[in-house]
């Protein structure tokens, strides 16, 4: 029989962690449109009570998910660890763990998973891009204005220097594994993925540059 009763703080934190778990493991299993909300708490051995008020219902469950993945390379970025040192070994640190999160196969069939069921639950959409895509490049964007600030870069719009970046991290690469065209990437295959992507961001490719020609 599931407790109603109000958790201590660490249980309910327990509680948490184990409805997330349950939530990504039977949306893996099940996709989203033919996973019952009942069959999630009973698994995950909570009311339903507690899952619509702590999520509003299965979309901000969905959420939730998406955040808690998001989290480690979104905080990687942060204030106190990105102004120290050169922004190149930040940006090449949250480059890694951003690729290393999207490229697991658990994020790439959640991904697949919302490209199938969008156009039928549109608050899955919506969940998934703020909690994810939105979140990621607010906060990327927050890093580059502070960057800009020690004047690391040039004055452009820093949404638009995240967004540049974010998009060159999704490259060919990741379009080929979301279609099952390749293989999962491991570390070293990250790394450099990361490595040459921030190198390309931030001085180009070109190796002819006016202050070469003019030496």
């Amino acid at each position: 029989m599931i407790k109603c009763g109000r958790p201590r703080k660490g249980e309910e934190f327990l509680s948490r962690n184990r409805l997330l778990d349950t939530a990504l493991k039977l949306f893996l299993e099940y996709g989203y449109g033919n996973l019952s909300l009942e069959t999630i708490a009973r698994d995950a051995r909570v009311s339903m009570r507690t899952i619509y008020s702590q999520f509003g219902g299965k979309a901000g469950l969905f959420g939730a998910v998406i955040k808690r993945c998001s989290d480690p390379f979104v905080t990687v970025l942060s204030e106190e660890s990105a102004m120290e040192g050169r922004p190149e070994e930040a940006l090449v640190s949250f480059a890694r763990q951003f690729l290393h999160s999207i490229t697991r196969p658990d994020a790439v069939r959640i991904r697949t998973i919302l490209i199938g069921e969008s156009l039928h639950f549109p608050d899955l959409a919506l969940q998934f891009y703020e909690q994810g895509p939105q979140r990621t490049l607010a906060y990327l964007a927050q890093f580059f204005a502070r960057q800009q600030q020690a004047g690391y870069f040039a004055a452009l719009d820093p949404h638009v220097l995240a967004d540049q970046f974010l998009s060159a991290l999704r490259s060919e690469h990741f379009q080929k594994l979301q279609l099952g065209l390749e293989l999962t990437p491991d570390e070293v295959e990250i790394d450099a993925w990361a490595r040459q992507t921030t190198s390309l961001f931030l001085y180009g490719c070109l190796t002819d540059r006016p202050h070469a020609r003019n030496n």
